[in-house]
């Protein structure tokens, strides 16, 4: 008998704990809870703590109450003036209505098919009703470029701002929370586009089109160069001739008053001593006219030969 007694003191220890511990849910920080009854939602619990439900029939269904990320896969895009481009996304997004999840949605792997569908939707609708200028930049502020050319075809291009990227991104927010919180449960807290690039299959094209450009630019440094330097060359050639004809003029001038000299002296020399004056000139004649190979045959009457003779006369001694 009194073996009995405990054993039943036994089972209804453990059933009383096997009913509280069917019936005592924890509600996490990080968590809220949506209390289901034979799977239909009954009430949801934000608030962490412990709490009471009806054991056996009332089940748990937990989702996260933080910030989830979602990242986008690269969506193909038409802007309005004809671009062609791969644009790039990610969110930040949070479950602000537990119940309304639960009931749309059922988990967090559905929850993120679904931004797949309506961010990229949203993206694809506003970006192609901009230019892709509208896309890449946000202000009018002047970029900085690497040659002087490039910089004159922006310049040239007169690019306008309107509207800018941030504007642009806060109206694809706008345009997918709305959807979301209204049908889902879910509110998009943030979206940013990661990337812009364009297509694969126009790439090589917008390639080919930079090199285009840069040969371009090469080609006019080239040019430019060429035509300087035919320009200091015939700056050179200018320089070197009127050089040369300074140093020209220059010598014939002297060579002019060093001739004009000469005949001075010459003639002075001729007003002082004739003989000797024509013996020297007989003389400078004969050495540019002779050479080893010449051979002078002279008659006894002629000026050298009387020059000759008078050396002679002159080296004789006197007779006594």
């Amino acid at each position: 008998m009194k073996k009995t007694i405990i054993i039943s003191i036994l089972i209804f220890v453990a059933v009383v704990l096997i009913c509280a511990n069917a019936s005592l849910y924890v509600v996490d920080v990080r968590l809220q809870a949506v209390v289901t009854q034979f799977g239909k939602p009954v009430r949801t619990v934000n608030t962490p703590g412990i709490y009471v439900k009806a054991p056996f029939i009332q089940e748990i269904r937990y989702f996260d109450r933080r910030l989830l990320e979602w990242n986008g896969e690269t969506s193909d895009i038409l802007t309005r003036d004809k671009e062609n481009i791969g644009v790039g996304t990610w969110a930040r997004w949070k479950i602000s209505d537990a119940l309304k999840f639960y009931t749309s949605l059922g988990s967090e792997e559905r929850g993120q098919r679904v931004l797949d569908e309506v961010i990229e939707s949203a993206v694809k609708n506003v970006v192609s009703a901009y230019p892709l200028k509208e896309v890449l930049r946000n202000t009018n502020r002047k970029l900085e470029y690497t040659t002087k050319e490039l910089e004159e075809a922006e310049d040239a291009k007169k690019v306008l701002i309107n509207l800018g990227r941030d504007k642009i991104v806060e109206e694809i927010r706008k345009m997918a929370a709305r959807a979301l919180q209204e049908r889902y449960g879910i509110e998009l807290v943030d979206v940013r586009i990661k990337y812009i690039n364009y297509v694969e299959a126009v790439i090589p094209k917008i390639y080919d089109r930079m090199r285009s450009e840069r040969i371009r630019i090469a080609n006019k440094y080239e040019s430019e160069g060429r035509r300087e330097e035919a320009e200091i060359l015939g700056s050179m050639k200018r320089e070197l001739e009127r050089i040369e004809s300074e140093g020209y003029r220059t010598a014939e001038e002297t060579k002019g008053k060093a001739n004009a000299e000469a005949l001075r002296i010459y003639a002075e020399a001729y007003q002082k001593a004739p003989e000797f004056y024509s013996f020297i000139k007989t003389l400078e004649t004969y050495e540019a006219t002779f050479n080893k190979q010449t051979h002078l045959i002279l008659t006894t009457d002629g000026d050298y030969f009387k020059y000759l003779k008078s050396f002679e006369l002159e080296g004789e001694p006197e007779p006594k």
